[in-house]
This record gives structure tokens, sequence and C-alpha cells, in this order.
């Protein structure tokens, strides 16, 4: 599943910087997750990386991006694989 920011949100900026697959971009009022983008970190880390450092818990798992642990795996190795040069 992907995660999706809160109305909590208090745009404290830590979330951003720590997301590896720069899912986190800052919306029309508060920071959002792109789902296409988000793998909660699976590839990179044990635990999603932006919920750790939130400070309002306003990190939550998004109901509408449901995906196996084995999606998110393939999501990850789609997103850091090199680029094709032609």
């Amino acid at each position: 599943m992907a995660l999706k920011i809160t109305e909590l949100c208090v745009n404290c900026d830590v979330c951003e910087p720590v997301c590896p697959n720069k899912a986190i971009a800052m919306g029309p009022e508060i920071y959002e997750i792109a789902p296409s983008r988000c793998t909660e970190c699976v590839g990179h880390y044990e635990v999603p990386q932006c919920i750790e450092v939130c400070p309002v818990e306003c990190i939550l798992v998004d109901p509408a991006h449901t995906e196996s642990r084995d999606e998110l795996l393939h999501k990850y190795a789609e997103l850091t694989q090199p680029e094709k040069t032609a």
C-alpha cells in the first residue's frame, strides 16, 4: 500500500528529504505522497522513513492504493533500475 499524509500535517518539512523514492512533495496546502512512487520504503528500509520522522503522526496507509509486499518490491525495482540508453 502507498502511504498518504492527512490534513493534520503541519508542513514541518521533515518527511520530504527522507523519502528514498522522492514520492513526497509540497501540495497546494500540505505535503502529498505520489502513490506511483511510494513503496513504503520497501527495498530501502525496514520501516517507512516518513512515518519515523513525522512529529504529528499524520502519515497513514492509503486504503485507496493497496499493494502487497511483492508489488511494492516490484515497484521498487522499477524505480531504481538504471535508465536505458540507446
